[in-house]
């Protein structure tokens, strides 16, 4: 196995990785096949299973049916999970994506009404965020609510949302105020399926197929003030949430994408030992032995740098800003690394790995998703970028000063 190994978990973390390795065998083979041939539009069996095994929502509090979770706990369960696919990796994540806002945010009613059945995988939970007019710009959402007494009228349109149909619960982003700086003119809405809510195109995917991922269209949707995420005292707060947000949505990219790229390596590795090519196993052959090699060290530093994140996420001690950071190289490099790595696999397996004899195919068209949702990650190079700037050039040097040990002229060093 390419998985970390028992010896740097805690025995409760593998204790989980084996509930949800038991989990992801039970995920019939016939599901994955379905959904990737668009034969089923949201797999709500999948979900009640989940919840039924108490492995959803992990993080969140006993009291609403998690189990109090550390993040490093969590990545443990989702490396099993991603070796499914990114569809249903996707599903399963929502629920801490969404979960996220509601236990961080939410009133007490809210996390009743909703965290309660959605750890229970009765509720399915959708993330509605990206808008047709961009998605990067996540700031220059258009879609609106405007209050009516003792309720706001939702107008808009979300696209790319995984859930659009088969999801019980959308969280969406909408403006609610004219204020000058867009981050306090947004608010967040729980919205349930109903009338003026209406899914009107399902997108037809290259991968990540079967998680019925479409565009919503709000149209004088009614959402009770209650909906507001955190009561009345949530209005505007959108941005705050959005923040926090970004944390549970890259992380469970990054986690997952571990384990597609564990389950490509593992094919590309018992083919190499297997097929014989001038009277030997090909993993004989620098050619291939090398591809191996390097995969395994980019899965093993991709895990460490999102275990590391983890941890830096559970103490609460490390500043917004580096954890920012963190956060967007973990989703930068794994999710690389699993592209590399499956395409790697396929190039081991030569020709055969480019049809449906194996599932490669169907990984690589999976991973190619995951370099781009969840912010592409050209813009997690911004917030990397960004954020090491703003606390490197704020501190002091505390350390050898590198640059004084050159012998040339101090005069010779001209910046303007």
């Amino acid at each position: 196995m390419t998985a970390l190994p028992d010896a740097l978990l805690s025995n409760e973390e593998i204790e989980l990785r084996k509930e949800t390795r038991d989990f992801v065998c039970w995920v019939p083979r016939q599901l994955v096949l379905d959904m990737d041939a668009d034969k089923v539009r949201y797999p709500k069996e999948y979900l009640s299973e989940a919840g039924r095994r108490n492995l959803l929502g992990l993080r969140f509090p006993t009291e609403y049916g998690g189990r109090n979770l550390p993040w490093t706990g969590e990545l443990a369960a989702l490396e099993e999970v991603g070796v499914l696919g990114t569809s249903l990796a996707c599903l399963y994540s929502l629920i801490s994506i969404v979960g996220e806002a509601i236990v961080h945010f939410g009133t007490k009613e809210q996390k009743e009404k909703y965290l309660v059945p959605a750890l229970k995988g009765e509720l399915g939970m959708a993330e509605a965020l990206t808008e047709p007019r961009g998605g990067s710009d996540f700031f220059g959402a258009t879609t609106r609510a405007t209050r009516h007494e003792g309720h706001f009228v939702l107008n808009g349109q979300k696209r790319f949302v995984v859930g659009a149909e088969g999801a019980g619960l959308f969280l969406v982003y909408a403006k609610t105020g004219e204020e000058a700086h867009p981050r306090q003119a947004m608010s967040v809405f729980l919205v349930e399926p109903g009338p003026g809510v209406g899914v009107e195109y399902l997108y037809g995917l290259m991968g990540t197929r079967g998680g019925g991922t479409g565009r919503l269209v709000f149209r004088d949707a009614q959402v009770p003030i209650e909906n507001v995420l955190g009561g009345e005292g949530g209005i505007g707060k959108g941005a705050d949430v959005f923040d926090q947000m970004m944390i549970p949505e890259r992380m469970t990219s990054a986690c997952g994408a571990l384990g597609m790229a564990r389950a490509a390596l593992e094919i590309a590795g018992r083919y190499a030992s297997r097929r014989k090519a001038f009277g030997q196993e090909i993993r004989r052959f620098e050619g291939v032995s090398f591809k191996i090699a390097q995969s395994l060290t980019q899965l093993d530093a991709a895990r460490a740098l999102c275990r590391e994140t983890c941890r830096a996420v559970d103490s609460g001690l490390v500043a917004p800003g580096r954890v920012r950071r963190m956060v967007s190289e973990s989703k930068r490099f794994a999710t690389d690394t699993a592209w590399r790595v499956v395409n790697d696999a396929m190039q081991v397996l030569g020709g055969i790995g480019y049809t449906t004899v194996f599932p490669l195919e169907r990984l690589l068209r999976d991973v190619r998703l995951i370099t781009i949702w969840t912010g592409t990650n050209e813009i997690m190079d911004l917030v990397i970028q960004h954020e090491f700037y703003k606390e490197f050039l704020a501190k002091p040097l505390d350390t050898r000063d590198v640059e004084a040990d050159a012998d040339g002229a101090v005069e010779e060093k001209i910046y303007e």
